[in-house]
């Protein structure tokens, strides 16, 4: 199994201010030059959540700032670099939503599901509503789907209700398929059944796991095998 990169690394929680104040060439030993996440609290509660390249200087900033008789303990969380600490503070600020924070926290690529849930809820309704009124449900057209040109039955008919896009890696280069709402498997202008057919053309083998080649956009940016399609 594959050795996780921590997020955070080491941390300090709930130190008094007044240590701070006292004696910061302590402090400065474990956070300066450090990047992290970090909480001012207010007699037990949190009042405010930042992120800092360096937490040594930002702490040190609150110690005069206009938040300087809001807190009277800290928190810091280092972690190893920065590359998510912007989505991590909105985490928090979305979950929390501290008093002393203005602003909300904004993801980068999250996609808001409330739109889809909807939808769907939606759908949900006029289907009742229909078989309660007694009125017929319009069949969904289906677009003509071309036959493909291996196999027989498409395995991820099984899986998928539309469209979807599929790529992988090899030697380097990221291929690129598509899956048609049908299950059938579009790539290089070929038609194909299976995912591992299409992975073996891909690489140019006679066969592949295509369970294990392929990846799907589960969430924006979020590139997992195809093979968790068989999880759900």
């Amino acid at each position: 199994m594959k050795k996780q990169t921590p997020l955070v690394t080491q941390h300090l929680e709930t130190v008094s201010r007044k240590f701070l104040e006292e004696y910061q060439d302590a402090i400065k030993g474990f956070v300066k030059n450090r990047q992290g996440v970090y909480a001012l609290y207010r007699r037990g509660k949190l009042y405010y959540v930042g992120l800092a390249s360096n937490l040594r200087s930002r702490l040190g900033h609150h110690l005069k700032d206009r938040h300087q008789a809001s807190w009277d303990r800290f928190s810091v969380y280092l972690t190893i670099g920065d590359g998510h600490l912007r989505e991590l503070e909105a985490l928090i600020l979305r979950i929390v939503d501290p008093p002393g924070n203005k602003v909300k926290g904004k993801f980068a690529k999250s996609e808001n599901l409330n739109r889809k849930l909807t939808k769907q809820w939606k759908l949900g309704m006029q289907e009742t509503l229909n078989e309660l009124l007694g009125c017929a449900v319009p069949k969904p057209k289906r677009k003509p789907v071309a036959k493909p040109t291996r196999g027989r039955k498409p395995v991820m008919a099984d899986y998928i209700s539309k469209s979807m896009r599929i790529r992988g890696t090899h030697k380097g280069k990221t291929l690129r398929a598509t899956i048609r709402q049908s299950g059938v498997i579009a790539y290089d202008k070929q038609l194909f059944t299976s995912p591992s057919l299409a992975a073996a053309k891909a690489v140019g083998r006679r066969t592949c796991n295509g369970w294990a080649f392929w990846h799907y956009e589960r969430s924006p940016g979020d590139w997992v095998p195809l093979s968790k399609l068989r999880d759900r």
